[in-house]
């Protein structure tokens, strides 16, 4: 049961990814990744709010299976992150790059504390 959850949250997941990336960065003339930044970002958010309402609420564990291990594991990429990364400093882009990195890191954890911190006050 517990893969079949993961199976699950990961189809939405990965089609929601395809989805906001081609969205983000279509319209775009930047060479930043728009797309990738935007769903790890959202990703980190839905992950710590689900996993604050779980603990806050004393919900069922396998709703972090499905929505944490899942979905949110098949919207967010690290190895995309870390290939865009890359690429913009071999393209010379090296401010764009360094902003990539930290701006992805300080706001996804953001994110991921502002998720859990919403949670737990609706839910605590």
């Amino acid at each position: 049961m517990t893969a079949l959850l993961v199976l699950v949250g990961g189809a939405f997941g990965a089609v929601a990814r395809y989805l906001v990336g081609v969205w983000l960065q279509s319209p775009r003339d930047s060479a930043f990744p728009w797309g990738t930044f935007a769903v790890n970002v959202a990703g980190s958010f839905i992950l710590g709010a689900t996993a604050g309402a779980v603990g806050a609420a004393g919900g069922p564990a396998w709703v972090l299976v499905l929505v944490g291990t899942g979905f949110c594991g098949s919207l967010t990429t690290f190895s995309t992150f870390a290939f865009e990364t890359v690429r913009l400093a071999e393209a010379g882009a090296l401010r764009a790059a360094a902003l990539n990195v930290t701006a992805s890191l300080l706001v996804g954890t953001a994110a991921c504390l502002g998720g859990w911190a919403l949670a737990t006050v609706a839910l605590g």
